[in-house]
């Protein structure tokens, strides 16, 4: 369209809507709502049915920001669908399985046409017909099939679109930015660079073999329907971190968040250090309301969780499969020819993957503790008038072991709660039921690292045959001590009279005595790297047998990183990552022995989530007014 045209049709057309409001819009309007709201409100859920902008303005009716005018983003993506897009699925399925989370699993497949770019609420439907008449306008020259080859390099796995193939998309998004620009007033930018499906980014190095396998298993020649997308997100939070509430959770305080199963909160990571331990604050995505919520009432979402497509236009093709011969090879991946029926699925990588496994590290922070439910001041609340402990609330361990100096050294090395010693044998159990063999237990000399030890063997009915190695060298950054002193524990033979399941004959790596005070963050990580490596040295290769360390918060990082070939965190990524870390949360790492290198994979069991459970006195609310 010429530019003189495209500005006269720009005229015309904003003339026309400006004396003619649409269905939805005029159905806001005879129900009170302002312009600028409701049009707010069928922006935000894409313009669909009246009935679902109406539950938006119900569920935002507290929102602060309703009457903000800050409009949504929008991107143009190619997006495929049919058998292609199951093999993508799998392959996104199976690489965070097999190697974690990278960048990629935060949005679903697709092609960029044009990046995020801002519109007015009121002109979003001119997006919409520029959608439908540049795709009728190229519907006819659309490639039958898009030309894709893998490509590889240390942080990016994807596929590139064959030139030819990528002129006829590059022209497209060119015609809908230059269209959409001129008519809806805003800029939209076209991505003339090499247009890209990407599978993985940003990912550790040492995963990149295990991705590139897994991508070989993708036939890009597969049945695929293209469909160009609009979606939009809100601008606000395209820095935040996107959680997805487990739980439903009622506010205790006016400074809390209400959330419901499934929704989504937005979180600023760099808004949370002043937030008390196992809290965060953040935005509800459904009412934007913000205030103060559990963390491990959630679990981390993708980004693209709370995006909304707007519109679609389908571009009906014929596959070349449909041409193609039953033995014809077609497909081409880094110069090599792959025929499906000769290719191994995700499914026989994977179990090729897992047969060259040998050992396993399995590091875990202790149970709940019993100063983290009732305070430093624990042990004053249980102890008689003559120095003698009683059990003040069930919570609190029946008995404490006994130690021959002062009962009060428990307050500095504290013991698990009741719920920590469940925990733990939760734990164990669950481990049972997935038959992992553990072979070796490590345990930092924190009484409450031995117990949790200690319960995981009895919930493994291992703790007649396995006993505990006490390794002071896993004791946790002593800055973190708040007595800036390292803690009185109890001594190897103290623990073994009161029943735990000692090694006795074990001779640490790391003497107690060479645990420093408020050690520096590079001494912390240097005796931690120096530990692990003792540790896997000193445990034989046998079999599939698991290294069980049970450790602190701070031992999921310092211990695994090194593990795996990654350099430490800065100090301050570290203690953000380590104050998220709940109890008896897990890493685990696995050998891959022909390869002499480990990887870290999903623990072999579930998480263990629960809610809190407040103090109750029958007399407030019952009996007295």
């Amino acid at each position: 369209m010429a530019v003189a045209e495209t500005q006269l049709y720009a005229k015309v057309s904003n003339k026309r809507r400006s004396k003619s409001t649409s269905a939805l819009l005029e159905s806001l309007l005879a129900k009170g709502f302002p312009a600028h709201i409701a049009q707010k409100a069928l922006a935000a859920t894409g313009q669909k049915t009246i009935e679902d902008a109406a539950k938006w303005l119900h569920s935002h009716c507290n929102d602060p920001s309703l009457d903000d005018p800050i409009p949504q983003e929008y991107a143009l993506y190619l997006c495929p669908t049919g058998h292609l897009n199951n093999y993508l699925q799998e392959f996104w399925k199976e690489s965070k399985r097999q190697c974690g989370k990278n960048r990629a699993h935060e949005i679903f497949p697709h092609i960029t046409l044009c990046d995020f770019f801002t519109c007015e609420d009121q002109k979003v439907e001119l997006l919409y017909d520029t959608l439908k008449r540049v795709g009728d306008s190229f519907s006819q020259s659309f490639p039958p099939f898009i030309s894709l080859s893998l490509h590889s390099s240390a942080s990016y796995l994807g596929f590139f679109v064959g030139d030819s193939h990528a002129n006829i998309l590059k022209d497209f998004a060119l015609a809908f930015s230059s269209e959409a620009s001129a008519l809806a007033d805003c800029h939209v930018k076209p991505c003339l660079k090499q247009l890209h499906l990407t599978l993985a980014h940003k990912f550790y190095p040492h995963h990149q073999k295990t991705l590139e396998q897994l991508a070989k298993c993708i036939n890009p020649g597969e049945t695929c329907q293209w469909v160009a997308a609009l979606y939009s997100r809100d601008m606000r939070f395209v820095h935040y971190q996107t959680l997805r509430a487990l739980f439903q959770y009622k506010p205790q305080n006016i400074d809390e968040l209400m959330i419901n199963t499934g929704d989504f909160i937005y979180v600023d990571p760099t808004q949370q250090s002043d937030v008390s331990e196992g809290w965060v604050i953040g935005t509800s995505h459904r009412t934007g309301c913000r205030g103060f919520l559990p963390e491990n009432y959630t679990e981390r979402a993708n980004e693209s969780d709370t995006w909304v497509k707007h519109r679609e236009y389908v571009f009906v093709t014929a596959s070349r499969l449909f041409t193609q011969t039953e033995n014809e090879p077609n497909v081409k991946l880094n110069g090599g020819v792959c025929n499906p029926s000769t290719s191994r699925s995700v499914t026989n990588v994977l179990s090729l993957q897992n047969a060259a496994l040998r050992r396993g590290v399995l590091v875990m922070r202790h149970g709940e503790r019993v100063d983290q439910v009732f305070g430093k001041s624990w042990l004053q609340q249980c102890l008689t008038a003559d120095g003698k402990y009683y059990r003040a609330d069930l919570n609190f361990p029946s008995t404490l072991p006994k130690r021959k100096d002062s009962v009060k050294h428990f307050e500095c090395d504290p013991p698990l709660s009741c719920c920590g010693i469940f925990q733990s044998k939760l734990i164990g159990e669950a481990l049972l039921d997935q038959e992992v063999t553990v072979s070796y237990v490590y345990s930092s000399p924190a009484l409450r690292c031995v117990q949790t030890a200690q319960h995981i063997l009895q919930g493994l009915k291992l703790d007649q045959k396995v006993k505990i190695r006490v390794e002071p060298g896993l004791f946790e950054w002593t800055k973190w001590e708040a007595s800036r002193v390292i803690p009185n524990f109890m001594t190897v033979t103290e623990l073994a009279e009161a029943s735990y399941k000692i090694d006795t004959s074990y001779r640490g790596n790391f003497p107690l005595s060479s645990l420093v005070p408020s050690e520096s963050y590079e001494e912390y990580v240097s005796r931690s790297s120096a530990v692990i490596k003792q540790i896997i040295t000193a445990c034989p290769n046998k079999g599939k047998g698991v290294i069980l360390i049970v450790g602190h918060g701070s031992s999921l990082a310092s211990f695994t990183r090194p593990l795996i070939g990654l350099p430490a965190r800065d100090s301050s990524d570290f203690a953000q990552a380590v104050r998220k870390i709940p109890s008896l949360g897990m890493c685990f790492c696995e050998e891959i022995k022909e390869e002499n290198k480990w990887q870290m994979v999903n623990p072999p069991v579930k998480t263990l989530t629960h809610g809190a459970n407040a103090a109750f006195n029958w007399r407030n609310g019952i009996v007295e007014d």
